[in-house]
């Protein structure tokens, strides 16, 4: 970790350094010796103009991604990029930019990874004649309505290719670019095959700039929720991650807000910090709330017996202990209170039943810039 003298923020950046992934044999610590023009950051790389954000074409061989986790609502989830320019300090996907060489810190958040044939993918995996229809989760991992999202499009297009075969999807983002999708949302939403669900961690904008800081603003947020309810698409809320005296203390104004809004269910996920998001977010600690960074993170460890993070199914997502069944208690008293419904509900009312393989298929090694237009399905 960076000595707390050279923790600096970086403007429209959440992590505070580029800290080397856990795969790299060699590890390298910046030191001022005064020869460097601009001191340590200039030394590490850390005064680079801005963090420009970089955005480059991936061809992924697969693009669909099962999972088996019992805290976890869907079997299928996927994610159109890897990388996030939001930059959430506390984002769990964070580690995985280390498969790539790069940092989980700032390189995580502007070096983004647009996998350009996410939508004839996902085509060629619908019409396989093994394929049995469960709800797609997008987004998950990173999100799916992102700043590039603007210019690539490659969640409308995968949005286009469910619709078109009327398969269930549940969407989750903070990004208020979903509106732009409304009109394939409503009308699957009208035949129950869409449903989305908006993160909402505080709804102080000057926590939210330093905690996710290219994110839409909280109240951005709550008014996408209620221009998606009004277009008749079910939202539900993730009040994720409830960090412990930063974003805790406003749960349950959280809930009253987004409820206001519109939403009609509600989640919650107790800070996670694994592999490098522990000393990344401790190092955001360190640079924006010095005076609690110590408290914080003994309460984090009270809720984790001892750790920084415990990955056990059960507990990874809730915590342990008096503090986490506090949060607990304090959660559901105001969703009984609320009438919001509990975790998994915008899955549950998704139907499977209407899902018919697609009738055009591209032929391996079609990509988005191109390619033979496809053969018909002969039935």
């Amino acid at each position: 970790m960076l000595p707390p003298q050279s923790l600096k923020a970086h403007k429209g950046r959440g992590a505070v350094s580029n800290l080397q992934g856990r795969y790299e044999a060699h590890a390298r610590a910046g030191f001022d010796d005064g020869w460097s023009v601009g001191g340590l950051d200039a030394a590490e790389g850390e005064a680079a103009p801005g963090w420009k954000t970089q955005v480059s074409d991936e061809q992924a061989r697969t693009i669909l991604t099962r999972n088996a986790s019992p805290d976890l609502p869907f079997n299928v989830s996927l994610n159109p990029y890897r990388g996030c320019e939001h930059g959430c300090i506390y984002c769990f996907a964070r580690p995985t930019h280390s498969y790539l060489g790069l940092s989980p810190g700032l390189d995580f958040e502007s070096r983004i990874y647009a996998k350009v044939n996410a939508p004839e993918l996902l085509r060629r995996e619908l019409a396989k004649p093994s394929y049995v229809a469960e709800p797609i989760a997008v987004g998950v991992n990173t999100d799916a309505y992102q700043p590039c999202e603007r210019e690539r499009q490659l969640t409308r297009r995968v949005l286009e290719v469910l619709h078109e075969c009327e398969h269930p999807v549940a969407l989750i983002t903070k990004s208020s670019l979903i509106e732009r999708d409304i009109d394939i949302l409503a009308p699957m939403a009208a035949r129950r095959l869409a449903a989305v669900a908006v993160t909402v961690t505080t709804l102080d904008p000057v926590i939210a700039r330093t905690l996710e800081p290219r994110a839409a603003a909280p109240a951005r947020r709550l008014r996408t929720i209620r221009t998606l309810t009004e277009a008749g698409i079910p939202v539900g809320v993730s009040i994720a991650p409830i960090i412990p005296f930063v974003t805790e203390p406003e749960i349950e104004q959280l809930l009253e807000a987004v409820r206001d809004a519109g939403a009609i269910h509600a989640h919650y996920v107790v800070l996670r910090l694994p592999w490098e998001v522990s000393p990344l977010f401790q190092q955001w600690l360190e640079a924006h709330f010095p005076e609690r960074a110590q408290r914080v993170m003994n309460r984090v460890r009270e809720m984790r017996g001892g750790k920084d993070y415990d990955s056990a199914f059960g507990t990874r997502m809730r915590g342990e202990g008096v503090w986490a069944d506090l949060i607990r208690q304090r959660f559901e008293k105001a969703v009984h209170r609320l009438g919001l419904h509990g975790k998994g509900g915008r899955f549950k009312q998704l139907d499977c039943t209407q899902f018919r393989r697609p009738l055009v298929v591209p032929p391996l090694g079609n990509s988005a810039k191109g390619g033979n237009a496809g053969q018909l399905d002969l039935f």
